[in-house]
Parts: C-alpha cells; sequence; structure tokens
C-alpha cells in the first residue's frame, strides 16, 4: 500500500528538482514550487508553476525517488502536466465530424466510406445478366438466345456472307455507359431523404423568405424542373434576381421574386379638366361703373 506522507528526504529535495526542471524548460519559465506529492513509497512529486504564456496553468512536475536505506535521492523524470486550472486544446474530433458544408475548396479531396449510408452500389460492371433477368441463357429458349445474339451483333462492313456466323453478345458495360448508368456507386434512399430535408430546411416552406412570400415556386415561371422522385418536391430557381438563383428550392418556396406576384404598375393619368359652364363668376362693381350702366340704360331706353 503506498504511503501518502511524502518521504522526507525526498520531499526536501527541493532544489534538485527545480535544477532538473530549469534544464527541461525554456531560461526563465520555471516558477515558484507548488506542492510535493507521495507517489509511492521513497518516491515523490515536485510541481512548480510553469510562466510561459502559451501554458497558463501548466507545471513542471519532476518525479524524484530514493532506494530503501539510501540517502542519496536520485532523479526519475521531468514532464509538463496541465494543473487544476489549466488552458487545455478542444478535445480532438475526428475530420469527418469537423467538416461543414462549404469547407471542401479547390484541390481539396474529400473520400467518402466504403459503406457510406447515403450510397448503394449502382452499377457493378458484370457482364453476365442476374439470373432472374428475362435475357437471362436459362430464361431463354434457343430461338430467342440466337435471335438476342444476332440482334446485338456488331454488323462488319461487307455483304451478309461476310458477317460471322456465330456473331457476339453486345456488351453490357458499353451500353450502361452509353446510357450514362456506368458508377460504381449511386445514392441511396437515406441519401435522398437526408438531402432532401437538407434542401427543404435551407430553401423550404419553414423559411422566413417563404412565409414573407406572396406565392410559391410550385406557380413561379423561373423554376426549372427536374427528374427523377425528386422533382415531385423540387426544382432549381433559375431568376437571377431571386433569392436561391441556381439552388435547389423546394415546391413550396417562395421570395418576391415570383414571377406572377408583382406587376409594374401602370403610370398614372392625369385627371381631365373640369369645365362648367352654368355657373357665372359675379365680379364687384364701383360706383362710376355703376353711373355708366346706369346711363347707358337711359339711353338705351331713349333709343327705345
Amino acid at each position: 500500500m503506498r504511503s501518502r506522507t511524502p518521504d522526507r528526504l525526498c520531499a526536501e529535495a527541493v532544489e534538485l528538482a527545480r535544477t532538473a526542471a530549469e534544464e527541461a524548460a525554456h531560461p526563465g519559465q520555471v516558477g515558484d514550487h507548488v506542492e510535493v506529492v507521495a507517489d509511492g513509497d521513497r518516491v515523490v512529486t515536485h510541481y512548480f508553476r510553469c510562466l510561459d504564456p502559451g501554458y497558463r496553468g501548466w507545471r513542471w512536475a519532476v518525479t524524484v525517488a530514493r532506494a530503501s536505506r539510501a540517502k542519496n535521492v536520485t532523479l526519475d523524470e521531468t514532464v509538463l502536466l496541465p494543473g487544476p486550472d489549466a488552458l487545455l486544446a478542444p478535445e480532438w474530433v475526428p475530420w469527418s465530424e469537423r467538416l461543414r458544408p462549404g469547407d471542401l475548396g479547390p484541390g481539396d479531396l474529400l473520400p467518402t466510406e466504403a459503406d457510406d449510408l447515403r450510397l448503394e452500389p449502382g452499377w457493378t460492371g458484370a457482364e453476365e445478366p442476374p439470373p432472374n433477368s428475362v435475357v437471362a441463357p436459362e430464361g431463354l429458349s434457343h430461338e430467342l438466345a440466337d435471335l438476342a445474339d444476332a440482334e446485338d451483333a456488331e454488323v462488319a462492313p461487307g455483304p451478309p456472307a461476310a458477317q460471322p456466323t456465330a456473331p457476339a453478345r453486345g456488351s453490357l458495360t458499353s451500353l450502361a455507359e452509353e446510357l450514362g448508368m456506368r458508377r460504381a456507386r449511386v445514392l441511396s434512399r437515406y441519401g435522398l431523404h437526408i438531402a432532401a430535408d437538407r434542401w427543404d430546411e435551407s430553401h423550404g416552406a419553414k423559411t422566413p423568405m417563404a412565409q414573407a412570400a406572396p406565392a410559391s415556386c410550385v406557380s413561379c415561371g423561373f423554376l426549372i424542373p427536374i427528374g427523377g422522385s425528386l422533382g415531385q418536391a423540387f426544382g432549381i430557381c433559375g431568376n437571377e434576381f431571386g433569392a436561391a438563383d441556381g439552388h435547389v428550392v423546394s415546391l413550396s418556396y417562395g421570395c418576391g421574386g415570383h414571377s406572377e406576384a408583382a406587376v409594374m404598375p401602370k403610370p398614372p393619368r392625369p385627371a381631365p379638366p373640369v369645365i362648367d359652364e352654368t355657373v357665372v363668376d359675379v365680379l364687384p362693381m364701383g360706383d362710376a361703373a355703376r353711373d355708366s350702366g346706369a346711363a347707358a340704360g337711359d339711353e338705351d331706353l331713349g333709343h327705345a
């Protein structure tokens, strides 16, 4: 059983431990003696404060010991250890868990694991059809097999007599390559689902942009349809002034750039002028004007 009481001679060897710590550290990086801890019988560790600014809270640990019935204390090891309030680096996380969207730059390689759940085997490259295929040799009669061989045979130049008597069957690999199906792995159903969830989270109906939009993308003329099962719920925005130009958007997404949401208003026409011919404006008249009017009236009466 280890003793909790430090050995007296080992505990007094502070200068020996300090000299060992100063040899291991940079000059002036060893501080005050902090404590001494018993690690076993006649084995103790001296702790000194580390003054290096990059290792705040760390301590130099120097372990010393002595043999049984010996009076000489010897040095065991010197290490730099973190203290209770030491500044530590964050816990190491694998790169696959640290990776975030947008981290991949030019020249970077992003390998995928062989058992990646987002992928499943695509075209295997096998030349033989599967056993349950209608073109499998055991699934065809001899007449149909000969007809299939003749149809898949490569035609050589020249008359029919120059054609090979036993034409070879066409290459399935070349056919898959022509149809664009020659891929080692394709997206699995799980990969499709998480991609759809990711796209719907960034450009879906629950986004603030879609909540304030006057209409959804399903009725927008800028929506570019896509094929496959994802085309039933997603498309590509083709509006250069839209909020998601070039992105895959949910059909329930929307923005202010909807093709039918806002029509440019016509310039307002000025109101036609109002002319009222039934109203006569009465102007005030002075005394001279009234006298001249009265004289003119008398003249008219005299002539009459």
